[in-house]
């Protein structure tokens, strides 16, 4: 059993990208001025010759990262989401996506856990553009050793890549040695046939904090960790739906084009089930302490506790 950590995705990022270029001198970081908060000053300082600041300039960075893709190298462009999915779709899209180019853009500080930054800050959008681009690949990792084997995958994989990491710390829960990830597969981590709770991100440590409560209360639920949000695991999805026969989607996303609704259309199409979705409801963010927001959202394990049982 491996360490259990506590840490920021945001942290285990700027980690483990630098290691990868250890061995891997075509792996390349650009930033939008905000390295101390991305982590990506960690790469930075390792290997400032391969380091590109682009300034308060994202579309710029994206352009410049599709550029460095064409010459063979593999560009991880970070910034906040609000501005690496938000004020360079045009670009994501246009310059990365529709060429299919090798370039890992990554959202940092995702969604209401960013806190005190506010609503403006609190990208509950970004899942959802990033989805409709064809052919980029979205990954929401859980926790450090996840994100650790999130960023080796898309580093190896061929192809754009969304990678979306949070602000706040998060205990490990992936310490098996023997922890697999694969692109596009989910993970079962609890069994249960009473209800099925497929998680993403942040909000699959407390899915399982949730699960635990429920059980002392006869409420028996299966928990899934989605990484990729796309390609999606349709085929785990299906069997939880046909096993447990109700669905619960837990995002720190706006129900509206994220997890919830990749999971409703892989149902409504091949396995119509019960479905909840648990996420921001169409709204925007608030300023506040990320926990006491996480609270307010009901997107903790007390908040979804409550919505499994008012859907049992």
């Amino acid at each position: 059993m491996r360490e259990i950590i506590n840490k920021a995705t945001r942290d285990s990022f700027g980690e483990t990208v630098t290691k990868l270029a250890e061995a891997n001198p075509d792996i390349l970081v650009l930033d939008a001025d905000l390295a101390e908060a991305t982590k990506t000053v960690i790469f930075k300082n390792k290997y400032p010759e391969r380091f590109f600041n682009a300034g308060i300039a994202e579309a710029n960075m994206i352009g410049v990262a599709a550029g460095l893709a064409t010459c063979g190298k593999v560009p991880f462009a970070a910034s906040f989401a609000m501005f690496s999915a938000g004020r360079a779709f045009e670009q994501v899209r246009n310059s990365v996506g529709y060429p299919h180019l090798n370039v890992k853009v990554v959202g940092t500080h995702a969604s209401i856990s960013v806190g005190e930054d506010g609503a403006t800050h609190q990208c509950n959008e970004d899942i959802a553009l990033m989805r409709t681009i064809p052919g980029m690949v979205v990954l929401n990792p859980a926790d450090h050793y996840e994100t650790e084997a999130a960023v080796k995958a898309a580093a190896e994989y061929a192809g754009p890549v969304y990678l979306r990491l949070g602000r706040l710390a998060v205990e490990s829960f992936n310490n098996s040695e023997d922890y697999k990830f694969e692109l596009g597969k989910g993970i079962t981590l609890r069994e249960g046939k009473d209800i099925a709770i497929i998680a993403t991100g942040l909000m699959v440590a407390e899915a399982l904090k949730a699960a635990e409560a429920l059980a002392a209360q006869g409420i028996d639920a299966r928990v899934i960790n989605i990484h990729t949000i796309k390609p999606l695991d349709e085929e785990l999805i299906i069997k939880a739906a046909k096993e447990t026969g109700r669905i619960i989607t837990v995002e720190e996303h706006n129900i509206i084009g994220g997890l919830g609704e990749a999971v409703a259309g892989v149902l409504s199409e091949k396995c119509p089930t019960p479905l909840k979705r648990v996420g921001v409801r169409d709204v925007y963010g608030h300023s506040g302490p990320a926990k006491d927001l996480l609270h307010e959202f009901g997107l903790d394990a007390e908040g979804i506790e409550k919505a499994v049982k008012e859907f049992v």
